[in-house]
């Protein structure tokens, strides 16, 4: 599926077709808009149209759609697991729209909240932190003396420089 600019007018089109539950969250995902649920995105704008994650039923209904395919953004053959990528039509008919990010707005309320991943932060020891002065120290090359930094000797632009005489051959 090849990349195709999002219409800015479809922005405000997809975000008046979100539920208006107060799970709701949006979040702006590669230049467009998407809808969250609980951590699970469950519909989002591409290209000219958009895409929505549906159980194994709906899913099948929605590919049985003239123009409906496997969502794959990346066009390697591997689409994103339950999702589909509607067909323009449906996203200019306002009840469908709706409709279908109901759908998949039911299914991913009903999937496992996900939970931010926490970087854990590796607890400094003190003797792990004194070895690694130590090595720090003992890899360190010793100080080099600054040496006067040479000048060029300034000279007279060519233009303004008097012409000399060639050297004369012996």
């Amino acid at each position: 599926m090849a990349w195709v600019k999002i219409p800015a007018e479809n922005h405000p089109v997809f975000l008046a077709a979100l539920p208006k539950d107060p799970r709701v969250r949006t979040m702006k995902m590669f230049g467009a808009v998407c809808g969250m649920v609980n951590g699970n995105m469950f519909a989002g704008l591409f290209g000219r149209s958009f895409m929505v994650k549906l159980n194994d039923a709906d899913q099948k209904e929605a590919l049985q759609l003239d123009g409906a395919e496997p969502f794959d953004p990346m066009g390697t053959g591997r689409g994103m697991g339950n999702s589909v990528f509607m067909p323009e039509a449906v996203f200019d008919e306002d009840a469908e729209r709706k409709d279908w990010i109901r759908r998949a707005f039911t299914y991913a309320a009903a999937l496992p909240a996900k939970v931010k991943k926490v970087k854990k932060v590796k607890a400094d020891k003190p003797a792990a932190k004194a070895s690694a002065a130590k090595a720090s120290t003992a890899k360190a090359p010793a100080a080099k003396a600054k040496k006067p930094i040479a000048t060029k000797k300034k000279t007279a632009p060519a233009k303004n420089r008097p012409k000399t005489a060639p050297a004369k051959k012996r």
